[in-house]
């Protein structure tokens, strides 16, 4: 009989170690074992935190079972053992390229060293490695590449956090590569999770509250935001997620917490990480008559978020078709599938080994660097001020229907900042430079400026008029009744023609491209010439 007066009383916590998401093979479910943390071990983890566990393997009869359970058992079982790790000891891994660092020898770091100093522009390199089988798309190429190398996260005198993780989205027609960028993207990191947005829910994302069907008591399980805490989420299909579930990451991405109060659980765990998504526009293909916002079905608070926004196109181009197909074939005739058969890139062990080496350092912006990001930062609001107001004189009317879907915020003056900074960070730089700046300013141009006002009619103040779209419609019923099946004209020729018959110039250059997306009409002699390649019906 058991006194419990008389008992002395310890603290004990029941936890889960799960295996890496990098370490568990395709197709498979991490691993995982029960540990048992006693004295002053409890409450030193939270969860996703990585650890390094230092125990004894022992087994239980457990004692608990549920109704389920109870039913299934027969008098034979009463021998069986459940195993689990009595904690002696708990190392906590504090930044995620620990693991890598660990297994850095001088040999390794001395190559390092030597790689950079021997190479002229590392940028370039680096960038040429990444997914070296995909063709072109370099400005993506280096925009990962930043993502990867990552900036400095910094804390300020109040505790303020600023993140220093780049966040990217792809935004594009179908098969234009989105999701093997983002693949080769979670092959590279040292820690990545990827996931889909159809089969992710905001639990999976952030965490989930689980209730043990043994005890009945509640505790948390990490989702990827979480568990690639200083690492990278790659998210497909992000415009595939309900928006319930798109709202529950707007934490994660900006503040890098994820706060809990669910069960009488209330908790804040960390998610340090960069994430990058890849969508669809609105209507499957990205329509240059319609505006950025219609084409982008995101809201501005979700948008501002990612540092980076790219609109990939699948425009049609003969010579550029060519030599895609070309490539292509060549990629799947070759039976060397070995890095080696690609010339000047790196493989991604060496590339992971330098990103790990990078992220130690700490480089700052030197005052040149930073009077350039100043005065720039003014000129792109006053640009996209400039261009709302032509455009609502173009229409006019006064309304912020058209207004910016990607708006030019202080949250685009750090992550230019934090481009630089890891752009530094790839010449193991201590101090950010104008070239530095320069560069990033190249990419924030082509990418989110590019973006926030890409269609060709928006460019021109016509999205969203009805008088233009008509015209446009009439210019398409021309086109077809003047160009016989299967025959071609000169482009230069049909436009002079759409013009002298009272069409404007604007209006027969995007009717002419809208017939050749819905391909009733194609290229040809490198857009010297439109050919008509469909076939009447019967």
């Amino acid at each position: 009989m058991i006194c419990a007066d008389d008992c002395s009383y310890i603290n004990t916590q029941t936890l889960k170690l799960q295996e890496s998401p990098e370490d568990v093979p395709t197709g498979e479910i991490p691993r995982h074992v029960s540990l048992l943390a006693e004295n002053y071990l409890v409450g030193q983890v939270k969860p996703g935190t990585r650890v390094t566990i230092i125990g004894v393997h022992a087994t239980f009869s457990p004692k608990y079972a549920s109704a389920l359970e109870q039913n299934l058992r027969s008098v034979n079982d009463i021998g069986v053992r459940v195993p689990y790790l009595r904690v002696f000891g708990i190392q906590q891994d504090s930044e995620a390229n620990d693991i890598l660092l660990g297994k850095l020898t001088p040999n390794d770091e001395e190559k390092i060293l030597q790689l950079v100093s021997n190479t002229s522009n590392m940028y370039e390199l680096i960038s040429r490695s990444m997914a070296p089988a995909i063709m072109g798309h370099d400005d993506i190429k280096k925009a990962i590449t930043c993502c990867l190398f990552g900036g400095c996260s910094k804390v300020l005198a109040d505790g303020i956090r600023l993140r220093g993780d780049i966040n990217i989205l792809l935004i594009g027609d179908p098969s234009v590569a989105k999701s093997q960028f983002l693949k080769f993207a979670a092959q590279v990191a040292p820690i990545s999770v990827y996931t889909s947005g159809k089969g992710s829910s905001a639990a999976g994302l952030t965490a989930a509250v689980i209730r043990d069907a043994s005890t009945g008591d509640f505790h948390l399980e990490g989702g990827a935001l979480v568990l690639a805490d200083r690492g990278v989420v790659c998210i497909d299909e992000f415009d595939k997620m309900r928006e319930q579930d798109r709202v529950a990451i707007h934490e994660a991405m900006e503040q890098q917490t994820i706060s809990i109060a669910k069960a009488g659980i209330t908790t804040i765990l960390n998610s340090r990480t960069s994430v990058i998504a890849a969508a669809n526009p609105t209507f499957g293909r990205y329509d240059d008559m319609k505006s950025a916002t219609d084409n982008i079905d995101f809201q501005a608070t979700i948008l501002s978020r990612f540092d980076l926004i790219f609109i990939v196109r699948d425009l049609q181009d003969t010579t550029k078709d060519q030599a895609l197909a070309e490539h292509i074939i060549n990629v799947h005739r070759r039976t060397d599938t070995s890095i080696q058969m690609y010339e000047n890139v790196l493989d991604t062990d060496t590339i992971r080994k330098l990103i790990a080496y990078a992220r130690q350092k700490n480089p700052r912006l030197s005052p040149n660097a930073a009077k350039l990001l100043r005065s720039q930062y003014v000129a792109f609001r006053q640009d996209l001020l400039l261009r709302k107001k032509e455009l609502q004189r173009t229409q006019q009317k006064k309304t912020n229907d058209n207004a910016q879907i990607i708006p030019i915020t202080v949250r685009q003056l750090e992550a230019i900042i934090r481009i630089s900074e890891s752009l530094a960070r790839i010449e193991l730089s201590d101090e950010v430079t104008e070239a530095h700046v320069n560069e990033a300013l190249r990419l924030f141009r082509a990418s989110t400026i590019q973006a926030a006002s890409s269609s060709y009619g928006n460019l021109l103040g016509l999205a969203n008029n009805p008088e233009f779209d008509n015209t446009v419609k009439r210019c398409q019923d021309y086109i077809l009744k003047k160009i016989p099946f299967a025959s071609s004209v000169p482009t230069q020729q049909l436009i002079r023609n759409l013009i002298s018959n009272g069409y404007d110039e604007n209006a027969a250059k995007i009717a002419i491209d809208k017939l050749v997306h819905s391909e009733n009409l194609v290229y040809e002699s490198q857009r010297k010439n439109i050919r008509r390649i469909d076939v009447p019906t019967r």
